[in-house]
């Protein structure tokens, strides 16, 4: 970087004087857009024409100054097409740090590939796809694309902030309209009120970005379109191939999906029958509800098809019967009426899936789903059905649906809900540990533990998905001890709408106890020690979010040869902070050290100004969970 700001200061005051016959040069950039950026947007233009309540263009020109290797991502060209929406034309340009053009993008440059997914049976998404792999920096791209659109349901949002260390220095968004269509924005993080204007029977509203400084995200930030100018664009009316639809309330958007489904639950006799089976028998509405999701799960698979209307509008059940496949939309609605013809009532239910993808704005109608769930109410309690897992237990959703806003669709159109949050007595690890040190301190470890909601998520995808050999080869490098070898494992999975899994693991650990003369040292935390070491920081920026809460209880019983005696031991601990509790205690008799540790975090918002508290609870920890017993030989 150094040199780079030499070179503009050497040759500035010349390419400024050639400025009419270059483009984009780099010391045209502000020197204080540079600090912690990767890469600049050096100008941007969209615009999005509403031709017809069908029909709309999208046009994109942008360009993009690459300062290092790590800002190389920005400068590929990546536009998804498929049935609705079509690729007009692409133009490119490369430049160099001067501003003088390398190469022009030829139509042969551009790679076109298949969208489909490894899990998709079919779909209709294709990618264009350009990258100049230029790699002599600074450099700049120039891209200019045009889109047709053959529906109205999405209208683009604008996010001019790329990523974390990329600086803006213009970017813009203009939306035009005929008169007889009205659409609805939320802008937020955007220093102005877009500039409206009225051409005879179009209006126009634009908004504009300048001298956008590059972020860098701090640790456990909110949600990145929490932090960076955002404007959310949506429809009021709308079509999508032969159906229309009226997003201004969730209301009136659940009728649309409500269509989409409407005479999709009819079944074959023999499923019906196969209902009734399974069903007329079970004592209780929830045994109903567990035995047809059980069949449910061990009849289907799934498989996404995504071609037009289909990725909204699910196959029918009949068609899910027969094929024994579908995609979340199709397997909800085929569970739907497995349980309609039980007689139980349930609810397709729109979601935003995704680990920690809870970014979402209740107050704006709009379509902000990926993902398609059942809700069955059952008396005053609710089952949430994940239908696309063949192995997730009744009831249970897990990180990928949990504590989100939903959208329920019955006949009468759509109700925001939210969907279940596990609470800090329900995400529980807890673990026993028997340990049995000799003279030079090898240790025979075997571990007893549970773990059960979000605590077992991972360990559940993992004996699922893993071979033996790879479940042995993942637990050997997962400890923090020297020179471990696991014996031997073993999993029991309970099934229940909170799940749990059982743990059994024997493990042999070298030079687990350090020997020095006389003296034996032992860290008795032998698989709990906190790994979160932090730095204060004054000039934090942004909130402090923590999603999950969670508590730890662990029990150690560490046997020691005969002939030691206590020599020094750790104080019993007390934290107690708005963050989290903390507690450990040390006892020693009968050449026995008993160890007990509990951990809790608490979800919530925490404010910047309090982060170095956040720091110094997490500091604590970290140091009460490495502390030692030092016992020494009798003489």
């Amino acid at each position: 970087m150094k040199f780079f700001l030499t070179l503009i200061c050497l040759f500035g005051v010349t390419l400024w004087a050639q400025a009419g016959e270059l483009q984009y040069p780099v010391s045209a950039i502000d020197t204080a857009m540079l600090k912690h950026a990767n890469a600049v947007k050096r100008h941007e233009e969209i615009v999005f024409e509403v031709v017809a309540l069908n029909r709309a263009r999208y046009y994109h020109k942008y360009a993009i100054t690459i300062l290092n290797e790590k800002g190389d991502e920005h400068a590929q060209l990546i536009e998804h097409y498929d049935k609705l929406q079509s690729v007009v034309s692409i133009e490119g340009s490369l430049y160099d740090w001067m501003g003088n053009k390398i190469k022009s993008l030829k139509k042969s440059d551009i790679q076109d590939r298949s969208g489909t997914s490894s899990n998709n049976l079919a779909d209709d998404d294709r990618v264009k796809v350009h990258h100049f792999y230029h790699r002599v920096y600074p450099y700049t791209v120039e891209y200019e694309v045009e889109l047709k659109y053959n529906y109205t349901m999405f209208y683009p949002s604008w996010y001019p902030v790329d990523d974390e260390h990329v600086a803006v220095e213009y970017s813009s968004f203009t939306i035009k309209l005929p008169d007889s269509i009205n659409f609805r924005y939320k802008a937020f993080n955007l220093p102005t009120e877009p500039v409206n204007t009225k051409d005879k029977s179009v209006k126009q509203y634009k908004w504009e970005l300048k001298k956008f400084k590059p972020i860098s995200l701090e640790y456990k930030s909110p949600h990145w379109y929490e932090v960076i100018p955002v404007l959310l664009m949506g429809p009021v009316q709308f079509q999508i191939e032969d159906y229309t639809g009226d997003m201004k309330t969730w209301q009136d958007f659940g009728q649309f999906v409500y269509r989409l489904k409407a005479g999709r639950d009819q079944l074959p006799d023999p499923i019906k029958q196969k209902v009734h089976q399974l069903a007329d028998m079970a004592g209780s509405t929830q045994q109903k509800i567990e035995k047809l999701y059980s069949y449910m799960q061990e009849n289907t698979r799934y498989i996404s098809v995504q071609l037009g209307i289909g990725g909204w509008q699910p196959y029918d059940a009949a068609y899910v019967a027969e094929k024994k496949y579908g995609d979340c939309k199709a397997l909800t609605n085929y569970m739907y009426s497995l349980l309609k013809e039980a007689g139980i009532k349930s609810y397709y239910t729109l979601v935003k899936a995704g680990s920690g993808n809870k970014f979402f704005q209740a107050d704006f109608p709009s379509s902000q789903f990926n993902h398609v769930i059942l809700c069955v109410p059952v008396g005053n309690d609710t089952t949430w059905l994940e239908c696309t897992s063949q192995v997730m237990a009744p009831g249970y959703l897990g990180d990928f649906t949990d504590d989100r806003y939903a959208l329920l669709i019955d006949e009468k159109g759509g109700k925001l809900v939210r969907t279940p949050k596990y609470h800090l007595a329900q995400n529980l690890q807890l673990r026993h540990i028997n340990v049995q040190v000799d003279e030079a301190g090898n240790a025979s470890i075997a571990v007893a533990a549970t773990y059960k909601a979000l605590q077992q998520d991972d360990l559940h995808g993992m004996i699922k998905a893993l071979s033996g050999e790879k479940v042995k080869e993942y637990l050997n490098d997962k400890f923090n001890l020297p020179n471990y070898e696991l014996l031997q494992y073993d999993y029991k999975e309970i099934k229940e709408a909170i799940p749990a899994i059982e743990e059994n693991l024997k493990i042999t650990a070298g030079k687990y106890a350090s020997v020095s003369g006389k003296r034996l040292f032992i860290v008795p935390n032998v698989l709990s020690k906190s790994a979160r070491k932090l730095s204060v920081d004054d000039t934090r920026k942004y909130d402090v979010v923590e999603y999950v809460e969670y508590r730890d209880l662990d029990s150690v019983e560490i046997k020691v040869p005969a002939g030691y005696q206590l020599e020094s031991m750790p104080k019993d601990v007390q934290l107690q902070s708005k963050f989290g509790k903390y507690s450990s205690s040390i006892k020693f008799s009968n050449n026995t050290i008993v160890y007990y540790r509990q951990m809790e975090q608490y979800s919530g918002r925490f404010s910047a100004k309090v982060y170095n508290e956040y720091v110094s609870f997490f500091e604590q920890v970290y140091k009460a969970d490495r502390t030692r017993v030092v016992l020494v030989k009798a003489e």
